[in-house]
This record gives C-alpha cells, sequence and structure tokens, in this order.
C-alpha cells in the first residue's frame, strides 16, 4: 500500500465510525463513437467507466455529477467489496446523511479520458496505452492531444445517455475543479450549482511551468522511445520521479515533515557516500515506485497537458466566460494550498462576483486538504446545496 492510501486509510477510519453504513457500488462502462475532441481531432471510440451513488429521481432533477483530480479516478465513494481495505476518496462527504446525501441525492462520477490509472482494473478509460483498433497497437503519441472540455464534454454524452437534463450541482477537488468550473461555462443553463475545491479557472504561466515539471523526468527516460515503450520496458525510472514530484508538491511542508520525524541531516550514509539515499528519499521514491503498476506514463503527459491548456471557456478572456456562469457558485481553497494556491480560487471568485460563495479549508495537509479535510466544510457545502 503506498504512502498516500495509507494516509487516507488513517483519516478514513476516523470518519467512518459516524456513518455504520458503508455503501456497495459498481462500476459500470459507457462508451462513444466518433468522438470530436476540441483541437478537432476524432477519437473512433471512447470508453470511460462510471459509478453511481443514490437514487436517480423520477423527473432526473437531483443529479449532482463529481469530477476527479489528477490522478484519481471515478471511485468518489463506497467500497466495491466489503473487504476492500479503503472506499472512495470523498467517502467522508458522499453517502447517506452525508454532506452529499445520497438519500437525497443521485451521485456520478466517471473516469476521464487519458485517465492515468490505465492499468488499474476498476478504472476505464481511453488513451495512449489503449490499443488503436485500426493498427492493433497501443495509440502512443499518435493519441490526439485532449483537454478538460473534452473530458466534461464526454461527461455530457454520458448524461445525455442517461436522460439527463439538469445537474442540481458539479462539484470537484483540484483537477476535477477545473472540470466543474468549464461545467458551468460550458453549458450554464444545465448547471444550477458549482464548487469548485483546491481549484482554478486558469493555468497560468507559473502553474504551466510547475506542471512541465512532471512531464519532464518521463520524456528524459531513455526507455519512454516517444511514447512508443508498449513493446518493451516502460519508463520506470522517469514515472517514479514524476510521482514522487507529483506526491510531495501536494503536501505542505509540514506534514511531510511530521511524516518523517526522524529526519537526521548528518546521516551518516549520505554524509559518506554521494550515492547513498537519505531515508526520506527512500520513502517518497519507493512509494511512488509501487504507484508505476497501475499508471501509465504517457497518460500523465496527456494529463499535464490537459492541465497545462486549461481555460475556463476555452475563449480568449476569462472574465467574459464566467460572465456566462449561471449557477451558484462555491469555491472551497485550500489555506496551507501551495499547488493551487487560494489566489487562484480568489481570482475566479471575484470575476464572477455576485452570487459566488468563498470559503477556505483549513489544515495541514497543504493542497490534499482538498481530500484529506474536506469534512471540515461538510455543513457549508451540505448548506450550499439546499440553497
Amino acid at each position: 500500500m503506498n504512502m498516500i492510501k495509507i494516509l487516507l486509510l488513517s483519516v478514513s477510519l476516523l470518519v467512518s465510525s459516524a456513518f455504520a453504513e458503508t455503501m456497495l457500488v459498481n462500476k459500470q462502462q459507457f462508451t462513444v463513437n466518433n468522438f470530436k475532441t476540441f483541437n478537432g481531432s476524432t477519437i473512433d471510440t471512447v470508453n470511460i467507466g462510471w459509478e453511481a451513488y443514490g437514487q436517480l429521481n423520477d423527473d432526473k432533477s437531483n443529479v449532482i455529477l463529481i469530477t476527479h483530480y489528477f490522478t484519481g479516478n471515478s471511485h468518489a465513494a463506497g467500497k466495491y467489496a466489503e473487504t476492500d481495505p479503503l472506499p472512495g476518496y470523498w467517502d467522508a462527504i458522499i453517502g447517506p446523511g452525508k454532506a452529499i446525501d445520497t438519500d437525497k441525492y443521485y451521485v456520478i462520477s466517471s473516469d476521464t479520458l487519458v485517465n492515468a490509472s490505465a492499468y488499474d482494473p476498476n478504472v476505464i478509460t481511453t488513451g495512449p496505452a489503449t490499443i488503436n483498433p485500426r493498427t492493433q497497437k497501443p495509440f502512443g503519441l499518435t493519441f490526439p492531444v485532449v483537454t478538460i472540455r473534452d473530458f466534461v464534454n464526454v461527461q455530457k454524452a454520458l448524461l445525455d445517455s442517461l436522460g439527463i437534463k439538469k445537474l442540481h450541482a458539479v462539484v470537484g477537488p483540484s483537477m476535477g475543479s477545473m472540470q466543474a468550473i468549464d461545467w458551468a461555462v460550458a453549458y450554464p443553463d444545465m448547471v444550477e450549482r458549482m464548487v469548485s475545491v483546491i481549484g482554478t479557472a486558469q493555468a497560468d504561466a507559473w502553474l504551466v511551468a510547475a506542471l512541465e515539471k512532471w512531464a519532464y523526468p518521463i520524456k528524459q527516460d531513455p526507455n519512454w522511445q516517444q511514447g512508443n515503450y508498449y513493446d518493451g520496458d516502460k519508463p520506470i525510472t522517469g514515472l517514479t520521479q514524476s510521482l514522487a514530484l507529483i506526491t510531495q508538491e501536494a503536501m505542505h511542508p509540514a506534514i511531510f515533515n511530521a511524516s518523517n520525524p526522524n529526519h537526521n541531516p548528518l546521516e551518516k550514509a549520505p554524509l559518506m557516500d554521494i550515492n547513498a539515499n537519505y531515508p526520506v528519499v527512500d520513502w517518497l521514491y519507493g512509494a511512488a515506485e509501487k504507484r508505476t503498476k497501475l499508471i501509465d506514463a504517457n497518460h500523465i503527459l496527456y494529463l499535464v497537458r490537459a492541465n497545462q491548456t486549461f481555460i475556463a471557456g476555452y475563449g480568449n478572456d476569462l472574465a467574459s466566460a464566467l460572465q456566462n456562469v449561471k449557477a451558484k457558485t462555491l469555491f472551497l481553497p485550500a489555506s496551507n494550498d501551495l499547488l493551487l494556491y487560494p489566489a487562484m480560487a480568489q481570482k475566479a471568485h471575484e470575476l464572477i462576483g455576485e452570487g459566488s460563495q468563498y470559503d477556505e479549508i483549513e489544515g495541514k495537509w497543504g493542497h490534499l486538504d482538498g481530500i484529506f479535510s474536506i469534512q471540515s466544510k461538510a455543513n457549508e457545502l451540505s448548506a450550499f446545496l439546499e440553497q
């Protein structure tokens, strides 16, 4: 079990005692053919996984869409089996009697295109690791560049197939917040409420450069082979470095240091040998390497680019785009977030103006407070959804 999962398990155990019932959920598959991307390319067949919690009411007016974060997937709540060690990442706030109350709402969550965990048996996605039916080989870099808008449009196709015309709300953390706000801009008459958690409405220059650090190690790995590694050795070294960066930058230094209380700058081995690692380095990179079994390197590159190209509305003027939003909006950045810092959410909140609400999640996790500390805003979230 990797480091983040261990931490998530600890948090889940703390909050689950108040809710004895465990939702059991099933993964379902949705297929859309001849999907046209934002950049004008066409993907012959797109498959994504999705899951749902609660019951759809007769007029299909109680739907809440959950949009997931960068390395996340559709498993937002519940378990696939009672024996699963962990529930979905937002189980603290999704379920019977919780902030996103499945006794009231029908909650849908879907895997994105180019989902990071291409080799997770509980993830269904289409991306570079997918077999191209025309060649019977993985797409690799022949797969078209996709955007957050493409993630949104696949979700829209899923909802259309279910006959859902209105969303009571769309709610998402981090990359999910990008999807949520773009939903509110792209389909203003469909979205009644939007909640952006640890998010932004635009990838600014700083964020684009920061995200490139995640892509760079993969591209420098000799095994990457310009994305054509599927018949040989995978770029595990580069992918490990990328995932280690993602993990560290999502954590605030306070929680990172607290997770390594015995760190000693004068460890004997690194003092005597330039090739020796500190225990904290082995801890971080060891956890990252374990995650490479489920994650595809090319998919990380495509997710990086999807985030880099993001601007809500996909025009040249963010302010004008946000004026199209008709939904009630709630922004919940994390005060100690060093990745998508609160000023990013504050800017979007101010541009929307009247009807927008803003609050900050307090905690020690940094960016990860949007996952691990979200229950601290359960009352505010529940009240917002009732407005």
